[in-house]
């Protein structure tokens, strides 16, 4: 009994290796789908509005588990308000969960935005930090908020893991990882780093678009050609 345990074990390895991730074919799929999304959306960038590094991190920070469009309508009034750090770090967190109420999480996230801004007051001299070790030691700032920063604040090129990017990078083939870490490290591997941010940018424009949650249009899908999912409903 024991050795046909075993053995079974080994099988389904086996299998499962067999019917594992091609690396290579994801690759080439990504070269392959990289012309055809940067003609279909020539304007992808971050949604966030921000004058500076701090303002984008702030809003980055708020925009979790709400849309870019309602943290846009509120930092429109809140960057008049807070305009530094030392702004943030010196308000009352009561006054800046007010502020912020609508955004929702609104205790967490007004904790977390003092806290950060304190933390860049004090050690950085008002200055948001400039790399991933840094900013991912602020309160409230995991690996995606840090590469939003790096990526379009300093130029640094980064993968943004949000819910779209994990969405298509499974529908597309890029990846057998829907952890949000993991799947970084597994895109950085198949999309050349200079392009990591305006990749980043591209699927969360498509997966708005086109290839939304529920239903992806795959007949108006112009990489539908490349893409697994197109004809598989269970890769949705």
């Amino acid at each position: 009994m024991a050795k046909k345990k075993a053995a079974g074990q080994a099988n389904r390895k086996s299998s499962a290796r067999a019917s594992g991730f091609d690396k290579a074919a994801a690759q080439q799929r990504v070269k392959d789908i990289w012309p055809i999304l940067k003609k279909t959306y020539p304007d992808a960038k971050v949604a966030l509005n921000f004058t500076n590094p701090l303002e984008l991190l702030v809003a980055t920070i708020l925009s979790a588990q709400c849309t870019d469009v309602r943290v846009n309508i509120v930092t429109k009034d809140l960057f008049e308000k807070y305009r530094s750090a030392s702004d943030w770090a010196g308000a009352d967190v009561r006054e800046i969960e007010e502020d912020i109420r609508t955004t929702g999480f609104f205790r967490n996230k007004a904790q977390n935005i003092k806290g950060a801004c304190t933390r860049i007051a004090k050690e950085f001299g008002g200055k948001v930090p400039q790399t991933m070790e840094e900013l991912t030691a602020l309160p409230g700032v995991g690996r995606k908020t840090a590469n939003v920063v790096l990526g379009n604040a300093f130029g640094t090129p980064g993968i943004v893991c949000d819910t779209h990017v994990i969405r298509l990078s499974r529908r597309l083939a890029l990846s057998d990882n829907s952890d949000p870490v993991k799947l970084e490290f597994d895109l950085a591997e198949i999309v050349p780093k200079k392009d990591w941010t305006l990749f980043s940018h591209l699927l969360v424009f498509h997966g708005r678009n086109l290839c939304k949650a529920r239903k992806p249009d795959c007949p108006a899908c112009p990489i539908a050609a490349f893409c697994p999912a197109a004809h598989r409903p269970d890769l949705w």
